[in-house]
């Protein structure tokens, strides 16, 4: 399968997900989020933006992942424009296998490969009790444009969180 974005990150390699992934993605979530998806919603993700539905994977296996979907829709930034955007539905990286640089090199990755469908914004949605990932997409410049409550099935809040590729280029 011919890769549009393959890193290596010490003994990493980012690259974009095949079919044959999709199982260690579903068991990374599963093990890794409270927040889980039929298999065939992965399976649409991947056939309807393969672009931008990235792996981490070391000696063979699958260890995180980031998928998105783009769509056209009222910009985050820009009041009353419509725009096409990339959503980031889900980004997990397993326990042993984090704060090595994955989540970053997936999020940028992604971002890279969104501007390449024409997306202008990319956008987000993280609990708020998680620090660690909400520290990570400031870094790369996301910024909060909201919180929702009780967004999730536990009612905890969220943060809508958005990038502007087109300021940021």
């Amino acid at each position: 399968m011919e890769n549009l974005f393959i890193n290596t990150i010490g003994d990493y390699t980012v690259r974009k997900c095949s079919k044959d992934d999709l199982s260690e993605v579903i068991s990374i979530n599963f093990t890794t989020l409270p927040e889980h998806y039929s298999d065939y919603f992965f399976e649409d993700l991947l056939r309807s933006a393969p672009e931008s539905f990235l792996v981490a994977e070391k000696d063979g296996h699958v260890v995180g992942y980031i998928m998105c979907r783009v769509e056209y829709g009222f910009s985050n930034f820009k009041r009353f424009s419509l725009t096409r955007k990339g959503h980031v539905v889900s980004l997990a990286i397993t326990e042993g296998n984090r704060r090595k640089g994955l989540g970053d090199a997936l999020v940028r990755n992604t971002i890279e490969a969104l501007k390449l469908k024409g997306c202008t914004e990319v956008y987000l949605e993280v609990r708020v009790s998680n620090h660690e990932a909400v520290r990570l997409y400031q870094r790369i410049g996301f910024e909060i444009i909201t919180t929702m409550e009780g967004y999730y099935r536990d009612n905890e809040e969220a943060h809508l969180m958005a990038l502007n590729i087109a300021a940021a280029q």
